[in-house]
C-alpha cells in the first residue's frame, strides 16, 4: 500500500543546498536570453551546470501537453529504475497527476511559461521519504522546429531500492516576458517642391533716342 506525507511537499522546507541548485540552473537560463528573447536549444552548453548536470534534463513536446525525455542526467535514471531517454515526462508521476501535468506541461510550450513543481513521491517497502521540486523552463526555435524545455529535477531524501513516482504538492507558474512586435510605419517620400521664381534684381533698360 502506497502512502504520502501527511504534510505535503507545498509545507516541507527542503534544504538551502537544493534551493542554491535550482537557483544555479535558472540563473544560467536568464545569463542565455537574449535580451527579453528565450534562449535557444544551441545555446545551452553542460559545462554551465557543473555540479547538476545528473539533475538537468531536456524535454521535448511530441504531442499537445505531452513530453518525453531527450537528454537527461543519471538521477532521473535512478529515480526511474531505468534509461530515462525517450521515456515520457509522466513516467515519473503517479496516474492520478499526469493530466494536471499534461495541462501545466502545454503552457511551457505554448505560453513561454516557466513551471516549478513541488512533488512528494509515494512511500512503501523500500521507497523511503522522498521530497523533490522540478523547475521547467521553455526554449526558443524557428517556428515549426520541435518545440524544447530545459528542465532540473531535485530531491530530498532517499531514492530507495524501487522505481520511484511522485504527487504533485503545488505548481507555481510564471509567465515569461516575451518582446513584442512592433509595427513599422511606412514613411511617405517627401514632397519636393521648385523653389519659387526670383525676379532679376537689376534690370537693362535701353533708351533710343
Amino acid at each position: 500500500m502506497l502512502t504520502f506525507f501527511n504534510r505535503g511537499v507545498a509545507e516541507t522546507t527542503l534544504s538551502p543546498q537544493v534551493q542554491r541548485d535550482l537557483q544555479l540552473v535558472r540563473g544560467y537560463w536568464e545569463a542565455l536570453r537574449r535580451g527579453s528573447e528565450l534562449p535557444q536549444r544551441s545555446d545551452v552548453n553542460p559545462r554551465g551546470f557543473s555540479g547538476v548536470l545528473d539533475r538537468v534534463f531536456l524535454i521535448e513536446r511530441v504531442a499537445k501537453g505531452y513530453g518525453r525525455f531527450r537528454l537527461s542526467g543519471m538521477h532521473l535514471h535512478d529515480l526511474l529504475g531505468m534509461d530515462a531517454r525517450g521515456m515520457p515526462l509522466g513516467a515519473l508521476f503517479e496516474p492520478v497527476a499526469r493530466e494536471r501535468l499534461s495541462e501545466a506541461l502545454e503552457t511551457v510550450f505554448e505560453a513561454s511559461t516557466i513551471l516549478d513543481i513541488r512533488l512528494e513521491a509515494e512511500r512503501a517497502i523500500g521507497r523511503p521519504a522522498l521530497a523533490g521540486r522540478m523547475l521547467l523552463l521553455p526554449l526558443g526555435g524557428d517556428p515549426g522546429a520541435q518545440k524544447l524545455a530545459l528542465g532540473c529535477m531535485m530531491t530530498e531524501g532517499t531514492v530507495g531500492r524501487q522505481p520511484r513516482r511522485f504527487a504533485i504538492a503545488s505548481i507555481t507558474r510564471e509567465a515569461v516576458q516575451l518582446p513584442k512586435l512592433a509595427l513599422v510605419q511606412s514613411r511617405s517620400a517627401p514632397v519636393v517642391t521648385a523653389p519659387p521664381q526670383m525676379r532679376p534684381a537689376l534690370r537693362l533698360v535701353s533708351s533710343r533716342d
